[in-house]
C-alpha cells in the first residue's frame, strides 16, 4: 500500500505502530530521531510523528508528504502548535493506538 516513515522514539509504542501499519499492508520505516525522519521522508507516502518526544525539530518534516501526528491528550498546546505547523491529521496517542492504520489509509486515499 504505502511507504510510511514513522518517527516514534518510544521503542514499545514504536513497535506497536510498526506492527499495526505492517499488518495493514504498509511498508514501515521506523526511526527514532527527527534527523533520520527528515533523511528518509523523500519517497515516503506518509510520515507519522510522535509529538510526545519533545523534539522541536519535527516541524521541519511537515509539508513534504501527508502527515499524521499524535500527542498526549493532556497537552492541548502541543496539538494547537502541530495544527498551526501544518500536520494533516493531529490525534491523541490513544486514538493513534486504536486507529493508526485507518488514519494512514485515509491519508493515502
Amino acid at each position: 500500500m504505502a511507504r510510511v516513515v514513522a518517527f516514534v522514539p518510544d521503542l514499545l509504542f514504536g513497535s506497536k505502530v510498526q506492527g499495526m501499519l505492517a499488518a495493514a499492508g504498509h511498508e514501515v520505516d521506523l526511526v527514532s530521531t527527527s534527523d533520520a525522519a527528515r533523511e528518509r521522508v523523500s519517497g515516503a507516502s506518509v510520515v507519522v510523528v510522535d509529538l510526545t518526544a519533545g523534539d522541536p525539530d519535527v516541524a521541519g518534516i511537515v509539508g513534504a508528504v501527508p502527515s499524521l501526528a499524535f500527542y498526549s491528550h493532556v497537552d492541548a498546546e502541543v496539538r494547537a502548535r502541530a495544527e498551526q505547523a501544518g500536520y494533516d491529521l493531529v490525534v491523541p496517542r490513544s486514538r493513534m493506538a486504536r486507529e493508526g492504520a485507518d488514519l494512514v489509509g485515509r491519508l493515502v486515499g
